[in-house]
């Protein structure tokens, strides 16, 4: 059996030219500083006030810390390094659970507020530490057996202890999928058991298979088209977990990959969810812009394995980000020493002009293919029951010149209670604070019953629209609600029209329409000086709709680093017309300043 597909640090001809200056910039100034430290006072905020970053920033920073010093080790094999990385490799080992408190159910299983380390959880936590230890066993194991011998033991036990037998032992996880409910966990949690197993594990046969069993529900679950209804942001550790742990698999024990559709077609979905630029359809719980530290080369090694070019292309856009080590060791040391990534020339991302995902009912089209210019539009139908879900169904989103001026806001820093029973009580979760109407006072409610009805897409080269009920995604007697989104290249012009009929309230009914960027009045609406300069908007309704605006001030890095100050929610009355629309059209006239202190 081969162990990991990466070179090791005896391997000069790979590691010695590798430059990595901003990294090993960063681990030297790391040099004799405190290593950073998870706090059990800190893990137990999670059940106290519902903290998590207050334990898991520490925690990832000296996984982090850990990952810098490997590379520079590797790089140089100077004995502080590798002494740097043997202090990093014990305090994992001495850390009293790899799991992120958050995940861990001590508490209903043993009534306590700190791991129990009798009976360890198994979560991405513990899944990205122990596979971290695999690497670092990797690259640096005959470093490490002359500079510290037993080392590697201690990893072997802690992992078996930790991991392994866990894994083997304990088999309702729920990330395993056995209800049919598969998610990103899936395909996370085994592809780090799977780098562990191969490379720590002296009899691996029957994890492997445990993996491969787990892996396949993942798998037949993904839909034909590729969608990942957890949005863009969740593909990297989701559908690309799972295409890295087939790479693992098939390097390792030459189990033949298999041909799904679903399969082939993901490697798609980055470059389907691109708006432009930095900006990408983030629904679900993701970032519009979300962090440039993503694991580039994964992505390219799987578009060349497929033999698609957009999905390289879009990749190889990326070619001159640096690789960074918050998307984990392994990845990182494939992204130093990948030789065909390495050799990508740089290119351009395709912009697909019209994308339709049939899976979640999602419609993303612009006015030109390859061109991020004009105005663009997204809109989704599904239900509200999908991972990670917003309540949102039939919510949209506009771009400038590739920038979200209409947005979906994304989601706040993670608490408990964002995965609990309080998730809707959080202002991103909830429709209202989606592109959605207000019906009778009342919001979308969660669940699958919640959902789009008579979905109607339409593609053509002058117009492409989706059509969607939506009346089904509120608990509201006697409505019926018709949506059509439209963007219309001949014109210019994004037509979003609500047709519908409801029995009379004294409670309002209102379009909400939430914006980035400054807010201007016009005739019949509002002017939008959208982020990073994009081409300003000006947004119409009938004559005679009585409007309001609610300011959102931001305060949270999550929301705030992607929008800037501020998000505002246009709310349209429309309590007493069966009809309504607004348009969307690029004021050509004045340049936008939407990248001013004032606006970010």
């Amino acid at each position: 059996m081969n162990t990991l597909p990466a070179p090791t640090a005896d391997d000069r001809t790979a590691w010695s030219h590798i430059d990595a200056a901003d990294l090993r910039r960063r681990a030297t100034a790391d040099l004799g500083t405190p290593w950073p430290q998870p706090l059990a006072s800190q893990a137990a905020r999670v059940h106290r006030d519902g903290d998590r970053v207050a334990w898991e920033n520490p925690a990832f920073a000296r996984q982090h810390r850990l990952s810098r010093a490997v590379v520079a080790a590797a790089v140089t094999l100077d004995d502080h390094w590798i002494d740097e990385v043997v202090d990093g490799v014990q305090l994992l080992c001495e850390q009293s659970s790899w799991c992120w408190p958050a995940h861990d159910d001590t508490f209903d299983r043993h009534g306590s507020v700190l791991a129990t380390v009798a009976d360890p959880f198994l979560d991405l936590g513990a899944g990205e530490t122990v596979a971290q230890l695999a690497w670092i066993d990797h690259v640096l194991g005959t470093q490490l057996d002359a500079r510290a011998p037993g080392i590697r033991s201690r990893i072997r036990h802690e992992a078996q202890m930790r991991v392994f037998r866990p894994f083997v032992d304990r088999r309702d996880w729920h990330w395993l999928g056995l209800d049919g409910d598969v998610h990103n966990w899936n395909p996370w949690i085994h592809s780090s058991v799977l780098t562990a197993a191969v490379q720590l594990h002296d009899h691996p046969d029957r994890i492997i298979d445990l993996v491969v069993e787990g892996l396949d529900r993942y798998l037949v679950a993904l839909p034909d088209d590729g969608a990942i209804d957890e949005g863009y942001s969740y593909w990297w550790n989701g559908a690309c977990r799972a295409l890295e742990a087939l790479d693992l698999l098939e390097y390792a024990t030459d189990r033949p990959r298999p041909d799904l559709a679903g399969l082939r077609e993901t490697v798609a979905f980055p470059h389907r969810c691109h708006l432009g630029g930095d900006w990408y359809a983030n629904l679900a719980d993701g970032q519009a812009r979300p962090s440039a530290d993503l694991p580039w080369h994964a992505l390219h090694r799987a578009a060349r394995r497929i033999g698609d070019a957009d999905a390289a292309a879009h990749a190889a856009s990326h070619r001159d980000a640096a690789p960074s080590e918050s998307a984990g060791l392994g990845r990182l040391v494939q992204a130093l020493t990948d030789a065909d990534w390495l050799a990508a020339a740089p290119a351009t991302s395709p912009l697909p002009r019209d994308v339709w995902l049939p899976s979640t009912q999602v419609l993303l089209a612009r006015e030109r293919a390859g061109s991020a210019a004009g105005l663009g539009l997204v809109i989704k139908g599904g239900h509200n029951a999908e991972h990670h879900n917003h309540n949102d169904v039939g919510s949209f989103i506009v771009t400038s010149d590739g920038v979200p001026v209409i947005v979906d806001a994304g989601r706040p820093t993670y608490t408990k209670a964002t995965f609990g029973p309080d998730r809707y009580s959080i202002w991103t979760m909830q429709s209202a604070w989606h592109n959605t109407p207000t019906i009778a006072g009342a919001d979308q409610s969660p669940g699958r019953e919640f959902r789009a009805s008579d979905v109607d897409v339409s593609v053509t080269d002058a117009v492409s629209s989706l059509a969607l009920g939506l009346a089904s995604a509120y608990e509201v007697d006697g409505v019926t609600w018709r949506r059509t989104a439209t963007l219309d290249r001949a014109s210019g012009i994004v037509r979003v029209s609500d047709e519908r009929d409801a029995p009379a309230s004294d409670r309002p009914t209102t379009l909400n329409v939430v914006v980035a960027g400054a807010v201007s009045a016009v005739d019949d609406g509002v002017r939008v000086v959208p982020l990073d300069g994009a081409t300003p908007v000006v947004i119409r309704w009938p004559a005679g709709i009585r409007s309001a605006h609610t300011v959102r001030v931001l305060d949270d890095p999550m929301l705030s680093d992607v929008w800037g100050e501020r998000l505002t929610r246009i709310e349209l009355d429309v309590s007493a017309h069966g009809t309504a629309w607004i348009t969307v059209e690029r004021d050509d006239a004045t340049p936008g300043t939407g990248d001013s202190e004032d606006d970010r």
